[in-house]
């Protein structure tokens, strides 16, 4: 997208203001010739290295591959903001209606085990975080119904997830809002330097990394393994691991619809003391809407705040639609939008810089439930993607999991996911299918924009 000017003599950077950088990517090499391993992880984000390191965790000295079409951190696990929250599925009270309450406490429980789980690592790798609490607040009538809801069901499970009142949440952060749910185990983090660190930890314990290698075949090989076809190479495999999200349609993997959207997000220049004290410097807490897409928002250790949400898009559109152009259009007003909530969230706000801009692709399913499990007609290759944007601590414990089912067990195996599955709900893409999925984007961004 180039640079533009926020303010005169602000320049705009289209990327996350992130420092973690990337693992020396440059220097990977592609996939050339035929080459072998017993275990291969497409994808260098979180879930493939978290895959790669806990492979070498429970069989030290397994020959271990991980072949991403770019470098590590290139896609969401290089673009997130950087909350480190429990979450996994729709919320909670949602979840209860769908799935009962002994499922729904599960699958909430996991997710706080993923968010210890990740500090752990983190921990491990030397990687900073920033621990606090996560607060997920209504900022509207419509947003304080739904939150209520929520309240209700953590009390029903019997959840820790405390209510807050309006006064409550401005102790912690001064803005304007109604009633929070408080999540006492959450931190914040640079994505970027954490993938970093499972890139050179996988490449210490003595896995293989392979770049600029994008799987253009796959097939069943003679020996029984799985043959991945690169352009200018192949490796043949016994086992492993597709964790590409949302990029799951474009390799025909037959998971169901993992959809890739197109996420928002903004960073300012650093703050005064005085902005960044207002805005949870103190208490280190990360503000979540209860609303769907609503601006979320969180420091980070230099003083910017990065604050995400809006509009999200289907990369590319069908013939006819408008192209390239409308969907920059589309980015640029989402930014606008988000600066203007951004600017609107406290007085000492109004003249604060954007500095840098972009977006993130993320992986969502019809039904909200990540798809962690094996792939239907590929011997030993599995599946992780479609967290619908919780993916941080998630993709660390999908992981773990993974690797804990393709070592035999690992550690003792332990219980299943709550959402182990091999497929998600289908929604055809191209005609119907887009223009039902376009048109529910559109119907969320409208509801935020009228509660906000």
């Amino acid at each position: 997208m180039g640079e533009r000017q926020s303010y005169p003599g602000v320049p705009v950077v289209a990327a996350p203001p992130w420092r973690g950088g990337r693992p020396e990517d440059h220097q990977l090499p592609s996939v050339r010739g035929l080459v072998s391993a017993d275990f291969t992880v497409v994808g260098a984000g979180l879930a493939g290295l978290s895959t790669a390191y806990h492979l070498l965790r429970y069989a030290p000295g397994a020959d271990v591959a991980v072949v991403d079409a770019g470098h590590p951190a290139a896609g969401a696990s290089g673009h997130g903001t950087g909350l480190l929250g429990p979450r996994a599925g729709p919320p909670v009270d949602r979840a209860i209606r769908r799935f009962g309450p002994d499922t729904a406490r599960r699958m909430h429980r996991a997710s706080e085990d993923a968010v210890a789980d990740a500090l752990e690592l983190c921990r491990t790798l030397d990687v900073p975080v920033r621990t606090g609490e996560q607060l997920v607040v209504a900022r509207s009538p419509e947003g304080l119904a739904r939150l209520s809801g929520q309240s209700a069901a953590c009390r029903a499970l019997g959840l820790d997830v405390p209510p807050l009142s309006a006064a409550g949440v401005r102790e912690r952060i001064d803005v304007p809002c109604q009633a929070g749910l408080l999540h006492r185990q959450a931190a914040t983090l640079d994505p970027a330097l954490l993938t970093a660190a499972l890139a050179r930890a996988c490449l210490a314990k003595g896995a293989r990394l392979y770049g600029r290698s994008p799987v253009v075949g796959r097939s069943g090989s003679s020996n029984g393994g799985t043959r991945l076809v690169f352009p200018r190479g192949e490796l043949r495999t016994g086992a492993g691991v597709f964790a590409v999200n949302g990029g799951a349609g474009a390799l025909g993997l037959p998971v169901g619809t993992v959809a890739p959207l197109e996420v928002h997000a903004i960073a300012t220049e650093s703050l005064k003391p005085a902005v960044r004290e207002a805005l949870g410097e103190g208490s280190g807490a990360a503000l979540v809407d209860a609303a769907r897409l609503a601006p979320y928002f969180r420091l980070t250790p230099d003083g910017r705040l990065v604050v995400g949400g809006g509009r999200a898009s289907l990369p590319g559109r069908p013939p006819g639609t408008g192209g390239a152009g409308k969907d920059d259009r589309a980015r640029l007003a989402t930014w606008e939008w988000l600066a203007e909530r951004m600017r609107g969230l406290h007085p000492l706000l109004t003249d604060t810089a954007i500095t840098h801009r972009w977006t993130g692709r993320i992986g969502v399913t019809l039904d909200d439930l990540p798809v962690v499990g094996p792939l239907v007609g590929t011997p030993g290759m599995w599946f992780i993607g479609g967290c619908g944007g919780h993916g941080l601590a998630l993709s660390i414990a999908h992981g773990a999991y993974v690797a804990r089912q393709l070592v035999g067990g690992g550690e003792g195996g332990g219980p299943a996911l709550p959402w182990h599955r091999s497929a998600a709900p289908t929604l055809p893409f191209g005609g119907a299918g887009w223009v039902v999925l376009r048109r529910y984007l559109d119907r969320l961004d409208r509801n935020v924009r009228r509660e906000h």
